[in-house]
């Protein structure tokens, strides 16, 4: 009787946390990504290289995107060379806007206009491809496809630009 009760308690100490594991993959599949884990303000960098006239020129630049949680957001932006471009950029850049959509296994695509009446450098698309990590803390995303403002065809960019949620580690 001993050797049935103790056999009995070990199959049961293996077993136990096995299906503990299988529950909680089947939770965490469950509790994918939407357009409501990018919400709030995210600062970001961006780090790239635009091929211009056969030349491969570097692109840096740093902003605020403010994501509403239902694939809408606005940004500020700032570029590296500002000061070299025609005209002149001296402060952050207003007035770009865009959609995005957050896939359930948190992949995603946003859809950026440079300058929606703002103070951009002219009426430009870029579109992205992204990924969040770190529970919407965080995103990191490359361009799909940059139509830049002043180009009658897509430009070739290689880009990369990584969100990082700004604030106090309290939830909204």
């Amino acid at each position: 009787m001993e050797s049935w009760l103790w056999r009995g308690m070990l199959a049961a100490a293996i077993a136990l946390p096995a299906l503990c594991g299988v529950a909680r993959a089947q939770s965490t599949d469950n509790d994918g990504c939407s357009n409501k884990t990018l919400k709030g303000d995210y600062a970001f960098a961006v780090t790239g290289w635009n091929l211009i006239n056969q030349l491969w020129v570097p692109e840096f630049i740093v902003g605020i995107t403010q994501f509403d949680g239902n694939g809408k957001f606005t940004q500020v932006d700032y570029p590296a060379d500002g000061a070299l471009m025609t005209p002149p950029v001296t402060d952050f850049r207003t007035g770009q806007t865009g959609t995005y959509t957050v896939n359930a296994d948190c992949t995603g695509n946003a859809e950026l206009d440079l300058n929606a009446g703002g103070t951009g450098t002219g009426h430009g698309v870029i579109n992205l491809k992204f990924v969040i990590s770190n529970g919407g803390r965080s995103a990191h995303a490359v361009v799909a496809k940059d139509i830049s403002p002043f180009a009658t065809q897509p430009s070739i960019a290689v880009a990369r630009t990584d969100f990082w949620k700004v604030g106090s580690e309290r939830e909204d």
